[in-house]
């Protein structure tokens, strides 16, 4: 009993001390908040990223005279050693030029559509009846043997489109964040397991319609968007990878749309469709950069340590790229000026990152890691590794802050505690073990190093504006991002000012660990 009790006492006795060591400066949390809700430049950010400077493909022209912009604003906010840094051979860009189509039998109908990244255009307008094939099996293919020369073809069916009586966009309540601080139940099959079986499965037979599709001169391939009332979530269907073949032109458009050419094909009504698209491949520069700037550190003992922030900067091309990702730049931003504005002197280096194609394969911060901290394919550890002390990434679109995950690092957890409870007023009051996935911060804690995303009200990120046209500055949340700019600022100013770097979790350099595919 004895023994139970003094362990007891022995925990709480160390939980307590390292609460109490954690030192606040409530002054400095009171000026970022003051500089952050009342000066707040981050929409000024938001609109120059997607009004002006977007969309930025990986590899594209508008990439990089984007980072140009950012990389000047930063050296005017007084951060030094700003720079594009590049980090090797990324591949090859794509540009979209014009696109239009159009029903125009039996009646005229503009469509709503946008073709798929690195997919090639074709020249002129091309004009023509849709053909409609609907493969569920490789075996299928041979029905259409011969018939699809110079095609239009609809590569599905009628697709089922439902009213929604929930609220699309939603903010986590209490229990939800509650819950979130749970562990999920061990055990039983891997959903993603199953999944990625799925998707293993439709990547073969896709392969099998496409190659069907080049050997008989199929003119463009068009897919209903999964998206409702006109958005369209699209990606990429062919690869930045320099030297890879130029697949068939191949166009996403609104279900809605597609709906209606499909019943009236139905009807044995003939259809007249035409379409125009050019698209550039960019080849001029092969190189990926990331954009690196720095407020210097000057603490004689741990000015050479370091503390990260950051987002990708990469987007997909059919919206402006708002809440993925400019939304997570322009906090990042935002969040520097706050600390030039109310003339912090850091003990550790605040260094800056916006990521290089992320949305391909989390490439630009992976590569930053390998050439900077950790290379996971020789196993060796560079100089910087031991300086690292923490990177924080802002990636899960426009919503607020309200908490932090700290990816199974338990050691960090009573210290963001304490960092969040100057902002319990403005809602982010949460930390989670949990691990998040998809994005930057992962390129850091796969190889040991605290690399942490926020929790984020989703808003309606997931139904309306991940990698759709209508990811657009409208929809971007003004308060939610001030707030977003403020909690960032603050837990950057207090990981560079305490007297030791963050904890770190166990990590075997040795022991494989899955990597997320590039495409």
């Amino acid at each position: 009993m004895f023994k139970k009790s003094f362990t007891l006492f022995l925990v709480l006795f160390i939980s307590f001390s390292s609460l109490a060591q954690e030192k606040i400066d409530y002054q400095v949390m009171q000026r970022i908040k003051r500089e952050g809700l009342e000066n707040s430049k981050v929409m000024e950010y938001l609109s120059f990223l997607t009004d002006i400077y977007s969309p930025r493909l990986a590899g594209s022209n508008q990439y990089r005279e984007a980072g140009k912009w950012v990389v000047n604003k930063l050296t005017e906010l007084g951060l030094q050693n700003s720079k594009m840094e590049p980090f090797g051979t990324l591949g090859r860009g794509w540009e979209l030029k014009k696109f239009y189509f159009a029903m125009t039998e039996p009646q005229y109908m503009p469509i709503i559509g946008y073709p798929k990244a690195w997919t090639s255009g074709f020249n002129g307008m091309i004009e023509g009846s849709p053909v409609l094939m609907d493969i569920k099996k490789e075996e299928d293919l041979q029905q259409f043997k011969g018939k699809l020369k110079n095609a239009i073809v609809f590569m599905q069916g009628e697709q089922e489109v439902t009213t929604s009586f929930e609220t699309e966009a939603k903010r986590y309540t209490e229990e939800d964040l509650k819950n979130l601080q749970m562990l999920p139940e061990p055990g039983g099959r891997s959903p993603f397991a199953n999944r990625m079986e799925e998707f293993i499965a439709r990547n073969r037979l896709r392969q099998s319609i496409s190659a069907f599709l080049e050997q008989e001169g199929a003119a463009v391939t068009v897919e209903p968007a999964q998206g409702r009332f006109g958005t369209i979530f699209v990606s990429s269907g062919g690869s930045y990878r320099k030297g890879s073949p130029n697949p068939i032109p191949q166009v996403v458009m609104a279900v809605e749309h597609y709906n209606r050419i499909v019943r009236i094909l139905k009807q044995n009504i003939p259809v007249k469709l035409e379409m125009e698209y050019q698209a550039n491949f960019v080849d001029s520069d092969s190189l990926g950069y990331n954009i690196i700037a720095e407020i210097p550190g000057t603490d004689k003992k741990l000015k050479d340590e370091i503390v990260m922030l950051g987002g990708h900067f990469d987007t997909w091309h059919a919206g402006t790229g708002a809440t993925d990702n400019s939304s997570g730049c322009a906090v990042a931003l935002e969040a520097v000026r706050i600390l030039k504005a109310i003339g912090v002197q850091p003990r550790r280096t605040i260094r800056i990152a916006m990521w290089d194609a992320e949305e391909v394969g989390l490439i630009g911060s992976r590569e930053y890691v390998k050439n900077h901290f950790f290379d996971r394919d020789k196993k060796e550890k560079k100089p910087d590794y031991d300086k690292f002390s923490a990177y924080f990434n802002y990636d899960n679109g426009t919503g607020k802050i309200r908490g932090i995950y700290t990816q199974g690092n338990e050691a960090v957890a009573s210290i963001f505690e304490e960092w969040l409870k100057p902002f319990h007023n403005l809602g982010a009051t949460t930390v989670t073990v949990r691990n998040t996935g998809g994005t930057d911060h992962q390129s850091f804690d796969g190889v040991g190093l605290p690399g942490f995303q926020f929790i984020q009200d989703e808003i309606n990120y997931d139904a309306r504006t991940h990698h759709s046209n209508m990811d657009v500055y409208d929809l971007a949340m003004r308060g939610d991002l001030m707030q977003s700019a403020v909690i960032m600022a603050a837990f950057v100013y207090n990981a560079a000012m305490r007297d030791e770097k963050l904890p770190r979790k166990y990590f075997d350099p040795n022991e494989e660990r899955p990597r997320r595919p590039r495409f």
